[in-house]
């Protein structure tokens, strides 16, 4: 048991910096909600390593302290909207063994994007939010292919069976 809880709380460190480390690299469009999304490798990863429920709290208790620390309430309830849509589609594809790690992780790319435009039709009150659909679509994309394939070369070297 204390093996597990320090292995979480480890993975929860490092998806912390790397969210922090996010936040430092300029990497804007002029587009609300595209982010490289450096923290959700350690999501991917701990799908593999874990079980879900155990990847599952690493990626909430994450959101949490990072909103806490850096962001805001409002930042929050985004991030966890697209987190747990994200961890939820990412769960469902592992399970049904048909999917590669690296059209897992775009597929969480991809849902976190539209979990988070949800929740702001839902907090604007306008369906117009979903002209953004596109552009975000082909952010998670990308971004989840980088962090797919970044996700399965760490898989690799620490013998970690994948697919």
């Amino acid at each position: 048991m204390a093996k597990k809880v320090a292995y979480s709380a480890i993975l929860v460190a490092l998806a912390m910096i790397f969210s922090y480390v996010e936040v430092l690299i300029p990497f804007h469009f002029g587009i609300p909600g595209i982010k490289l999304g450096l923290a959700n490798l350690v999501v991917v990863i701990a799908l593999y390593l874990l079980k879900p429920s155990q990847a599952f709290s690493i990626s909430v208790v994450r959101i949490v302290l990072v909103a806490f620390l850096f962001g805001s309430m409002p930042s929050m309830i985004y991030s966890l909207a697209g987190g747990v849509l994200s961890f939820t589609v990412m769960l469902l594809l592992k399970k049904s063994k048909g999917f590669s790690m690296m059209g897992i992780s775009i597929a969480g790319g991809v849902s976190h994007n539209v979990g988070q435009l949800l929740v702001a039709a839902i907090v604007v009150e306008n369906m117009s939010v979903f002209y953004y659909m596109p552009v975000l679509l082909v952010a998670g994309l990308i971004t989840g292919m980088l962090i797919g394939i970044v996700a399965k070369k760490v898989c690799r070297h620490l013998r970690v069976a994948i697919d």
